[in-house]
């Protein structure tokens, strides 16, 4: 255990950039683009306005929230809710090509640059090193990107909570009080097995084509799987199982090359339950109701959900396969 704890902290510090700052610095850009927006908006208010305060349907900021009806909070709460998961989603999309990019690299770079002949030297096992790089991607780096998506949607509702009260509104009942954070970060955090579960197929592809490829592991990764779905395409393959060749696209080809993709499982999911594929919000919070922990997790009864796990892993052992026999010493 202690040599596993010791090569994930290899795998950290090495990766540190894309892992730990990546994430980080671009919530910190979303959140000096958001004060950026605010005062853009603010000056081309006042220079049509030509008011220093702030009235929605004639009401003034301080007073919005005792004229509202429960419906009409619960509206404002779901709207803020909404913007909270938009906020946090910006390390997510950083997340999604960091886990890939690392993923190809990963086994490859070690191999590229003769390190391989010193991890080699050491008493670790290949199935261990390939471990710890799995661990890296599917664990490592979705926490820290979770917690900064975290970070950067509670930054959004203090920049919220700033403009409310320049202009005379209390936070805690416009901001704080309708809208659930403590519940968007319980979502954000009750995601990641259910990420982990999902991206397993791609990652296990890249590591597979990492440790495999001798020279450009891109071209082989991104090719092999799209030429594949050309050629059952052009023959029609799949029409012998009593398939279409855009099911071989989008369970063979897509969750190759898609699943380091955050909520990638819930397209699959709206394509594929009738209940979401009719989703009809009458709402922002519906929206909201569609990333609960609850809905998340309805991903561990699809079928599709396991069977690329179970693909995953078994390209995770070829990948062991070839770490051991595929040495460029």
């Amino acid at each position: 255990m202690n040599t596993f704890n010791w090569l994930l902290k290899r795998e950290y510090w090495e990766h540190r950039g894309g892992f730990f700052w990546a994430p980080l610095v671009t919530g910190a850009i979303f959140l000096l683009l958001s004060i950026m927006a605010i005062i853009a908006g603010e000056s081309v208010r006042r220079s049509v306005e030509n008011s220093d305060g702030i009235q929605m349907n004639g009401v003034e900021l301080s007073q919005l929230t005792k004229t509202l009806s429960p419906k009409e909070m619960a509206e404002l709460g779901g709207g803020l809710d909404l913007g909270t998961l938009a906020a946090g989603s910006w390390p997510f999309i950083v997340l999604a090509f960091v886990v890939f990019f690392y993923c190809l690299g990963a086994l490859y770079d070690d191999r590229k640059d003769r390190s391989i002949l010193f991890w080699k030297s050491l008493p670790l096992s290949d199935g261990q090193t390939v471990l710890s790089k799995l661990a890296s991607a599917l664990v490592v780096a979705p926490v820290i990107a979770t917690v900064a998506a975290i970070g950067t949607a509670f930054g959004f509702l203090v920049i919220l909570s700033a403009y409310a009260g320049i202009y005379g509104g209390n936070p805690f009942e416009l901001i704080w009080g309708p809208a659930s954070p403590l519940n968007v970060a319980f979502s954000l955090v009750a995601a990641l097995p259910v990420y982990a579960l999902w991206a397993l197929p791609t990652v296990g592809w890249l590591l597979l084509v990492s440790a495999w490829a001798r020279t450009k592991p891109f071209l082989w990764a991104l090719l092999v799987p799209l030429f594949s779905g050309v050629l059952v395409s052009w023959f029609d393959v799949m029409e012998m199982f009593g398939l279409k060749a855009e099911w071989y696209w989008a369970h063979v080809v897509g969750r190759l090359l898609t699943g380091t993709v955050p909520g990638m499982d819930m397209i699959y999911r709206g394509a594929n339950d009738p209940a979401m594929a009719n989703f009809n919000p009458d709402g922002p919070q519906d929206i909201v109701a569609l990333f609960s922990a609850q809905n998340t997790w309805g991903a561990f009864a699809t079928i599709d959900l396991w069977v690329g796990a179970a693909a995953g892993v078994a390209m995770i052992f070829a990948a062991v396969y070839f770490r051991r026999s595929r040495d460029e010493g």
